[in-house]
């Protein structure tokens, strides 16, 4: 199970981490962390230090009601950033966060080598096209609405069926726009209250049927942190717990905020599955 990234074999066989690198000033837990250069480069080099294989770049905050921000004010924010680490660390893939086209593009040509669209191609109708046309991977996470409205559309008859039938129906399109090597993210927190995310981690295995290496993106969300009463940022134990267990139902990407916690995790599972 491998993809392409700009020529480079990503091989997914071994489970790998992506570091979440957030230049918002408002994202839910490290909003506005990461204000300078020097800033950006010592939280990237701490990340691939402790072993993160991705670093997800996101200048648009997707949590609930998060700011709505304009296409180039977003371009702004990341199409540096991806400059920066590149420049200092050449060898680094980095995905671009974002739902825009002209915000992936800009981001793929000044150096980075994957899109994580959080709406799947249903907020930009170029996106799908525009990624084909740069020929990179494309994650691609099951939302409804958009940031702002998401957790208003939370009615699912049988929600692990529904979700399995948006991948297949946004798989197939992506495919008709020549995107070759695709990566599906259940989406957990958008568009799914609390009971609903358990159910999707739960039945997470399910998942595998539409055949693409999946995502898996808890790091210090709501499901945690007010299921245990208490806060994002005391929230990276109950994390470890459930990237865990992800990785025990199929997950080849752990999307995390603590890299060096996550990569433990994966050596942990690595270990029990050669033994």
């Amino acid at each position: 199970m491998t993809i392409n990234c700009k020529g480079r074999l990503l091989d997914l066989n071994s489970p790998k981490v992506m570091g979440i690198l957030n230049v918002t000033p408002d994202s839910f837990y490290d909003g506005g962390k990461y204000k300078d250069e020097l800033e950006i480069l010592n939280q990237v080099e701490t990340m691939l230090n402790d072993g993160a294989t991705i670093i997800d770049v996101g200048g648009y905050s997707s949590r609930p009601g998060g700011k709505e921000i304009k296409i180039n004010e977003e371009i702004s924010r990341v199409v540096p950033v991806v400059e920066l680490i590149l420049n200092k660390f050449p060898e680094t893939l980095i995905s671009i966060d974002t739902f825009r086209s002209k915000v992936a593009q800009k981001s793929i040509v000044a150096g980075a080598s994957i899109v994580n669209d959080i709406s799947a191609g249903h907020l930009d109708s170029d996106m799908l096209s525009t990624v084909g046309k740069l020929g990179v991977p494309y994650i691609m996470m099951h939302m409804r609405g958009n940031p702002k409205t998401m957790q208003n559309q939370t009615q699912y008859e049988d929600l692990v069926k529904e979700v399995n039938s948006y991948f297949a129906e946004r798989i197939s399109i992506a495919h008709e726009h020549k995107i070759i090597d695709i990566i599906i993210d259940p989406g957990f927190g958008f568009a799914k209250t609390l009971e609903q995310n358990f159910e999707l981690l739960n039945k997470f295995e399910l998942l595998q049927i539409v055949g693409k290496p999946i995502l898996a993106g808890v790091s210090r969300k709501s499901m945690i942190y007010k299921t245990l009463d208490t806060s994002s940022e005391k929230a990276l134990n109950g994390t470890t717990a459930l990237n865990m267990l992800a990785l025990q139902k199929g997950a080849k990407i752990l999307r995390v905020h603590d890299v060096k916690e996550a990569m433990e995790c994966v050596t942990l599972f690595n270990k029990l599955h050669t033994n």
